[in-house]
């Protein structure tokens, strides 16, 4: 536990990242809500969520840029250290969330300066769905739930 009031209960727990990371687990009266900040999948995280009210989880689409500006294939990189579409759809499964909002994931296909497009969006939606049925939805910014 990191912060406890009257409120909310906040707990870390050690997520795998390139660095040291962790995701987080906010407990309030009414709601659990557990973000796992870039990570490749952790028991961790599965333990943290435990049938949470809302997984908040990063997601890797496939990209194919040759290197970074350090030498590494990008894609060895996101297969270190991010979670891709079926360990993501496994570990969801086992953490049993009511809601799993995916994030990171279909900006990292385009440019930086584009957003996401409702393409992309739906192609992400599909790809998850077709190999997990909980309720799910793709967050962007100023999304509500």
């Amino acid at each position: 536990m990191i912060y406890q009031d009257a409120n909310v209960k906040v707990t870390a727990f050690p997520t795998k990242h390139s660095m040291e990371s962790y995701g987080y687990r906010f407990d309030t009266p009414d709601r659990s809500i557990v973000i796992s900040g870039d990570t490749n999948p952790t028991e961790s995280t599965v333990e943290a969520c435990n049938g949470c009210d809302v997984l908040i989880h990063e997601l890797e689409m496939p990209i194919k840029p040759p290197t970074t500006s350090f030498g590494k294939s990008l894609e060895a990189f996101g297969a270190k250290y991010h979670t891709n579409i079926d360990q993501l759809a496994d570990l969801a499964k086992k953490a049993k969330p009511r809601l799993l909002i995916i994030y990171h994931a279909a900006v990292s296909q385009r440019p930086a300066t584009a957003g996401p497009d409702s393409s992309s969006i739906s192609e992400l939606f599909n790809a998850i769905a077709a190999r997990y049925a909980g309720h799910l939805v793709v967050g962007q910014d100023l999304d509500v739930y």
